[in-house]
């Protein structure tokens, strides 16, 4: 009798080891090597648009537009 309650003692531990532990560390594992992939995709292609952007923009840029003089500025002063 005494054998019979430390067997199922026994199977109620390794159950409670394999539904509480194995299992839900199997989850975890796999979510955070899954994110982590996600983050190291999202990394490179920051990488990549920004040499893309880099190159476009040593690319020669046009000359600014000349300012045209539009006659004098006169400041505005307030008369109380």
């Amino acid at each position: 009798m005494l054998k019979f309650f430390f067997s199922i003692f026994i199977a109620w531990l390794l159950y409670k080891l394999v539904f509480d532990l194995l299992i839900p560390g199997y989850k975890v594992t796999k979510q955070v090597r899954r994110q982590m992939s996600d983050m190291q995709e999202h990394m490179r292609q920051q990488y990549e648009s920004q040499q893309t952007g880099t190159q476009q923009s040593s690319a020669p840029n046009p000359p600014p537009p000349k300012k045209v003089d539009k006659g004098d500025y006169l400041d505005f002063e307030e008369i109380k």
